[in-house]
């Protein structure tokens, strides 16, 4: 077993980092506003991100900047600078994708620990070990890869090498995300983070002297023919560390803050309970349907993936309702909305490294102290007693 397993966890904003930070993540990944790979996020300024550096050490975790685009010729010039500002933020480790990049790393942030990622598609030990020659650190091994598999690498490569492996989110259809679907359809480049995810769409087939007559492809409506399940690997993080794998990462740097909490709070306790010896509370698993997702898989872990699933809907048990900004010992707390909620509903109050409590809401009272019926205006201030003292990110949500 891995003695030493992280759980790596996503961040797009400082938002989603602090709830990634206050819920149990040993190391957090994030962009920069250069050469990372999901430009639609939010990212992080250089001095947003030097901040971030400084929060995740402060809370004793670890700070993985990614560098995972394969840049282009006249992005070059810039790339030096910018790795010897990582270096100076402090920054723990890059996350890259690019042999040129990786050289680079090596002579403006020699400091840094070299990640390469699942972009690279590492799916056996001649790879993992040629990466280490070059000075990885860490292989994030590709989705595709059989826990069988990562078993045989782990025997095969050096104890100084890092296995790395996602365990949570979204899976791409092509492999490892070597996709240009994006490309082709909307001129927008998956590789450089703006995939448009045509894969997600729905489609029909059109015989060119009949434009505008659409043809079913099964008998069911239409087709997602692409369409990827989502990877779900909370039951089985034993075998995940039994076969050697070192850092569990969840994927979700574009997914909300409520889902970066609540998807480290679940894996934080399954991994404590796998170092510990301890049988997984299924809690820990249904919170994991308490955040939107498309049904889940096991990915390839144990053979053929059975991740095709025939629409492009999510599906969630909980919504988020408020989360908590401050609170007494009493639970008289101050929150910020998020959606609408009533006195007298049920809520259920999320807070880190701490079973869910459900309760019923009672009196609560705006800014000025005016009594509320309701939070109907967007991210107003509440004042609400809880059941309990619950510490700042702590969230309130409604469940189905």
């Amino acid at each position: 077993m891995a003695a030493k397993a992280e759980l790596l966890c996503p961040a797009g904003d400082r938002e989603r980092l602090m709830m990634a930070l206050h819920y149990g993540a040993d190391a957090v990944y994030l962009a920069g506003r250069r050469y990372g790979m999901r430009a639609a996020s939010a990212n992080f300024s250089d001095d947003e991100l030097s901040e971030a550096v400084q929060l995740a050490h402060a809370h004793g975790a670890r700070i993985y900047v990614t560098c995972n685009t394969l840049p282009l010729e006249d992005e070059l010039d810039e790339l030096p600078r910018y790795l010897g500002f990582l270096q100076e933020a402090g920054v723990d480790a890059l996350i890259i994708a690019d042999l040129g990049v990786l050289e680079l790393a090596k002579r403006h942030a020699p400091r840094v620990a070299r990640h390469v990622s699942t972009q690279f598609g590492v799916i056996n030990s001649a790879a993992a070990n040629a990466l280490y020659a070059l000075g990885a650190d860490t292989v994030v091994l590709a989705r595709e890869t059989t826990l069988a598999d990562i078993r045989k690498i782990r025997a095969n490569t050096p104890p100084e090498l890092r296995l790395e492996a996602f365990v949570h989110g979204a899976m791409c259809v092509s492999f490892s995300g070597r996709c240009l679907l994006s490309n082709y359809l909307t001129g927008r480049d998956a590789n450089r983070g703006q995939c448009a995810q045509p894969c997600r769409w729905k489609y029909h087939l059109v015989e060119e002297t009949r434009p505008g007559e659409y043809f079913e492809i099964s008998e069911d409506g239409g087709t997602h023919i692409l369409n990827s399940r989502d990877m779900c690997m909370i039951e089985h993080v034993p075998e995940l560390l039994e076969a050697g794998v070192g850092s569990l990462k969840i994927e979700g740097r574009m997914k909300s803050a409520y889902y970066t909490a609540v998807v480290t709070n679940a894996y934080r306790h399954a991994l404590d309970a796998a170092f510990s010896g301890e049988s997984l509370d299924p809690l820990w698993v249904e919170e994991t349907r308490k955040v939107s997702h498309r049904p889940y898989t096991t990915g390839f872990y144990f053979g053929e993936p059975g991740q095709y699933y025939p629409d492009a809907m999510y599906d969630s048990d909980a919504e988020v309702m408020a989360v908590v900004t401050s609170c007494e010992e009493d639970g008289s707390a101050v929150l910020t909305q998020r959606n609408k909620f009533l006195r007298g509903d049920t809520l259920e109050l999320l807070m880190p490294h701490r079973t869910p409590v459900s309760f019923v809401v009672g009196d609560m009272y705006d800014a000025e102290g005016r009594e509320l019926a309701d939070t109907r205006r967007a991210m107003m201030e509440i004042h609400l007693k809880l059941p309990c003292c619950a510490p700042p990110f702590s969230i309130l949500r409604k469940c189905k």
